[in-house]
């Protein structure tokens, strides 16, 4: 019962906690030199890959996305095939 918002006796949670209204915050105004002061600063703590790591990456990604495709579409030209055979005229 406790979980669904109400105590045992089966008062709701709402009745028994007062209502804490939060005072609204205070927001520094939008500065868009210090945007790009800490978004620099943000960057150059970035673990950037070298060359070698670069290709790399590309080598697999390029390696895994031919090999989905050809079992793509040997799975669908497969499915295609028993398809038309199972509903031949």
């Amino acid at each position: 019962m406790e979980r669904q918002g109400q105590d045992p006796e089966g008062e709701s949670a709402a009745k028994r906690q007062p209502a804490q209204t939060r005072s609204p915050v205070k927001r520094e105004p939008f500065r868009l030199g210090q945007f790009f002061r800490e978004v620099r600063s943000e960057l150059r703590q970035v673990a950037w890959p070298n060359r070698a790591e670069v290709i790399n990456y590309t080598t697999v990604t390029l390696v895994t996305l031919l090999s989905l495709m050809a079992l793509i579409f040997v799975l669908n030209y497969a499915f295609a095939r028993g398809v038309l055979w199972l509903f031949k005229p």
